[in-house]
């Protein structure tokens, strides 16, 4: 199986697919953000960490990504106004 094959095939990638007719009831610039949110979520450290987790437990998945993402940006932004002081 290809790298493009397993990505399309994992828990992580179906559970973000069902959540796509979410997007419709945004207006145009929260459905943006939206979608650039979920594809952070597509990347292969959060996607293996939700194979290993199981289909069972794919939303809290979705969930514990996009938190992890926000304190990674959270982290990122307190370190560089840290360094301008």
């Amino acid at each position: 199986m290809t790298k493009e094959e397993e990505q399309e095939n994992n828990i992580l990638n179906e559970e973000i697919q069902s959540w796509s007719s979410f997007e419709y009831a945004m207006r145009e610039e929260d459905r943006i953000l939206f979608n650039k949110m979920l594809s952070e979520c597509q990347k292969e450290e959060y996607t293996k960490a939700s194979d290993a987790k199981g289909k069972c437990n794919s939303t809290e998945s979705v969930f514990m990504a996009l938190i992890f993402q926000q304190q990674k940006m959270i982290s990122k932004l307190i370190d560089e106004l840290s360094k301008d002081k």
